[in-house]
């Protein structure tokens, strides 16, 4: 499995899907649009992250455990006053501290819904796109079963052909990932397979090979800059025949 893994990120790597709206950078650009949110776009690189994830003008889109919800504004642009974006996260404790920032983002953006809930109250085959972004591992890390569900739920509420992308932080095999806020690339895409998923790119616009894996995400010596995997996943559009 490890080495079929090695083969797909060789030749997924360098795929690009040019599918999103070419004024997103002007959009990121403006004046209406928080400062510290654009403080972080050099090292997450949104616009080359979305275009090689083929975000359309007009989607509807799930953005899954978004808390602040610094890219369910990036996606409310990229997806325009056509598209929908459900800024989602779970009605837990931890999802309060960020109530005042998600209710701000939600009165400038007229097509972002900030939706605390359970993401199988969704419709199914509602969803064009849907991203998780650094935070899959800590679902993961805490139970599999639980990160299995998850992506089931993401899987049911994305309409056939529609797309999921995960993006987090890098682990290494032998090292001690929970502790480390992290996950390997084999562990993502083996949990994303086993939901249903097809891995149809994989990219290193996030990879920097300064982090050796070693240190926690909020590490200040890190400057959120870790090193990242991203992962485009389909939900085919004919289930897989059971045997």
């Amino acid at each position: 499995m490890k080495k079929l893994l090695g083969f797909i990120l060789c030749v997924f790597c360098s795929l690009t899907f040019s599918q999103t709206p070419t004024n997103l950078e002007e959009a990121l650009n403006s004046s209406s649009r928080p400062v510290d949110d654009k403080e972080r776009d050099q090292n997450r690189n949104p616009t080359a992250v979305l275009n090689f994830l083929g975000v359309e003008s007009g989607d509807n889109i799930l953005d899954v455990i978004a808390m602040g919800g610094w890219y369910s504004e990036v996606l409310s642009l990229a997806s325009g006053p056509l598209g929908k974006v459900y800024m989602h996260n779970n009605p837990i404790p931890i999802t309060e501290r960020t109530t005042n920032e998600r209710a701000e983002r939600a009165s400038r953006l007229e097509n972002l819904v900030d939706y605390v809930g359970r993401i199988g109250s969704l419709p199914e085959n509602s969803v064009d796109f849907a991203i998780t972004a650094l935070n899959f591992h800590d679902v993961y890390n805490r139970s599999p079963d639980e990160a299995n569900q998850l992506l089931t739920d993401i899987y049911d509420t994305l309409k056939p052909g529609g797309v999921l992308g995960i993006i987090d932080h890098k682990g290494s095999e032998g090292l001690d990932n929970v502790a480390l806020h992290r996950i390997t690339f084999e562990d993502a895409v083996e949990a994303s397979m086993r939901a249903g998923f097809v891995l149809t790119g994989t990219s290193r616009i996030l990879e920097n090979l300064n982090d050796d894996h070693v240190l926690p995400p909020f590490d200040s010596s890190l400057e959120r800059n870790t090193d990242r995997f991203i992962l485009r996943l389909e939900k085919p559009i004919q289930p897989p025949v059971s045997h």
